[in-house]
């Protein structure tokens, strides 16, 4: 992977109130947390709570900040946005504003040396080291609409306030209901804190980092399951940074993504709408394309003889495929379109049926004819001479 080289940190661009807080609360823990677990043992109701007060915070901050205001990739009601932005204030990461315009950046300069968590400034520099450099002013052009967006500029404009407010109220209560105030302030908060940070901080590191590129190699970003365990479904970031605007992550029914699951729970009771969804067959054709490049590249490495006919046995096979996609999308499209016209016979509405059940079956063989063709290129180890 080419390197960018990352900016020095000096006196005049570290972002001292960031980068104390930080590594400030890093070191209390690391002093206090041995000490605490010599004499005490922390009373397992309270660390449970501390677990379910990481996971509103978690996913306040990739439902809200990340899926709502990054990338509108859904709408809600207010009172679901104060939820998100109560707990995201908790999560200690900056307001929903701030968050989403270095968000923006990062997926409009990827990789570039504009992007503010750039993997290719190092790992750890993308994971940490970016926060202790000031933040860039905010252009308004980049989130103008966020600007409109009456509860996201009050809790911008007072997230100093509001962030020493939602990280006590909890710690206060947890430490009144046990009546141990250290240990409330060690997990309800510091513990809780650390890991929600870094999990967050995971994405822009590990998920730049380790697992595979299903959907693209044009950028860093990759898919990894282990990852989306910690993240609340974050983990399939190869996929979200080629379809951005999707409010899922994970885009199988087994695929870990709380996060989706929330979104469409709450769409189900009528508080979210809008939900932006990327059609199966655009995904299933920017798939095919990837693989096609990847067969193409590999053939190039590894085939000597009858190169040339293996190209175009991989772009007919590549090709059919998507002409099929095509197809059949068009057909289910046309089946759709028929449901609403009441004047249309009940002939012409079968004939359509069985048309697609017929396209059903000549996808099932082109996809068949498509996986062993990728197959033998893929485990070919060695260089074909003869």
């Amino acid at each position: 992977m080419e390197k960018i080289t990352a900016r020095r940190l000096t006196r005049d661009n570290f972002d001292w109130v960031t980068g104390i807080f930080i590594i400030g609360y890093h070191l209390l823990l690391l002093i206090l947390l041995p000490i605490y677990f010599i004499h005490h043992s922390p009373p397992t109701s309270m660390l449970v709570l501390s677990g379910v007060l990481l996971f509103f915070t978690g996913i306040s901050v990739t439902g809200g900040y990340h899926r709502l205001y990054s990338h509108s990739a859904y709408k809600t009601n207010p009172i679901i946005e104060a939820i998100f932005l109560f707990f995201g204030t908790m999560s200690t990461q900056g307001s929903a504003l701030r968050w989403s315009y270095e968000h923006r950046i990062h997926h409009a300069f990827v990789d570039k040396d504009n992007d503010p968590y750039c993997i290719k400034k190092g790992f750890w520099y993308a994971h940490l080291f970016w926060l202790f450099f000031k933040g860039n002013e905010i252009d308004k052009k980049v989130v103008a609409d966020l600007y409109r967006n009456k509860l996201v500029m009050f809790q911008h404009k007072y997230y100093g306030l509001l962030m020493v407010i939602t990280n006590l109220i909890p710690a206060v209560l947890i430490g009144y209901f046990y009546n141990d105030y250290l240990s409330a302030f060690l997990f309800a908060w510091g513990v809780r804190l650390f890991f929600s940070h870094h999990f967050t901080w995971f994405i822009n590191s590990l998920a730049h980092y380790w697992g595979t590129q299903t959907f693209s190699q044009e950028h860093t970003a990759v898919d990894n399951y282990i990852i989306s365990l910690v993240t609340w479904g974050e983990g399939y970031h190869n996929y979200h940074h080629t379809f951005a605007n999707d409010y899922r992550n994970g885009i199988k029914w087994y695929h870990f993504d709380p996060t989706k699951w929330l979104i469409w729970g709450l769409h189900k009771l009528g508080l979210a709408h809008n939900l932006r969804r990327m059609s199966s067959d655009r995904i299933a054709r920017q798939m095919i394309l990837e693989r096609k490049n990847e067969l193409l590249e590999r053939m190039n490495l590894r085939f000597q003889s009858h190169k040339h006919s293996l190209e175009e046995q991989i772009n007919k096979v590549a090709d059919h495929l998507i002409e099929k996609l095509a197809e059949f999308q068009k057909l289910i499209e046309q089946k759709k379109s028929l449901k609403k016209e009441p004047s249309m016979s009940e002939t012409f509405y079968d004939d359509t049926k069985k048309k697609i059940d017929e396209m059903k079956r000549d996808l099932k063989t082109a996809w068949k004819e498509w996986k062993q063709l990728s197959k033998t290129i893929l485990e070919t180890k060695t260089l074909e001479t003869t």
